[in-house]
């Protein structure tokens, strides 16, 4: 993936599967994404996400996954039908250029569009980029759940980060 590909941000579908797993778990391997060790099967994660909020960065010219954002549901309560909680993960050599930025903005116009009210997400505090990404789309931190899991052996913090869609009230 060497030079600046540009990227077009379309559904995430099935046929995006191995790409996207594997950046996923790239994420993993890196220990400041989340406190999975491991990425799913392609079936544990599709019946995961939302199938209407997820999205993938594909190199215009090749077709390969340079990233995806994908939400899920909170809880099943009514009270929360308006509220999902994300991830965006972008390939390692893709970075900087833009495309979680355009990934995100593919998610916030999807749920604005669905009405959803509020996107969550927690987030390492060792992650400053993915962070500064949050605080530039409209999150909010609105909190830090401190030593709220073992990873690899440490406590860790998650910071956790909301957007609540001006368009929604």
């Amino acid at each position: 993936m060497s030079g600046a590909p540009r990227a077009v941000v379309v559904p995430l579908a099935a046929e995006h599967a191995d790409q996207v797993l594997a950046i996923y778990q790239a994420g993993i391997d890196e220990g400041n994404a989340t406190f999975e060790t491991n990425a799913p099967n392609w079936e544990t994660y599709d019946a995961a996400k939302l199938s209407e909020h997820r999205f993938a960065a594909l190199d215009e010219g090749k077709g390969a996954v340079l990233g995806w954002v994908a939400a899920s549901r909170v809880s099943d309560r009514c009270a929360y039908a308006g509220v999902v909680e994300h991830s965006v993960y972008v390939h390692p050599a893709a970075r900087g250029r833009g495309i979680a930025s355009a990934l995100l903005k593919a998610l916030i116009d999807s749920t604005e569009q669905a009405g959803i009210w509020t996107i969550q997400s927690g987030i390492f505090p060792e992650n400053t980029a993915s962070l500064a990404l949050h605080q530039r789309h409209g999150f909010r931190i609105i909190g830090t759940r401190e030593r709220i899991g073992h990873h690899h052996g440490v406590w860790r913090d998650v910071v956790l980060v909301e957007r609540r869609s001006p368009a929604i009230t």
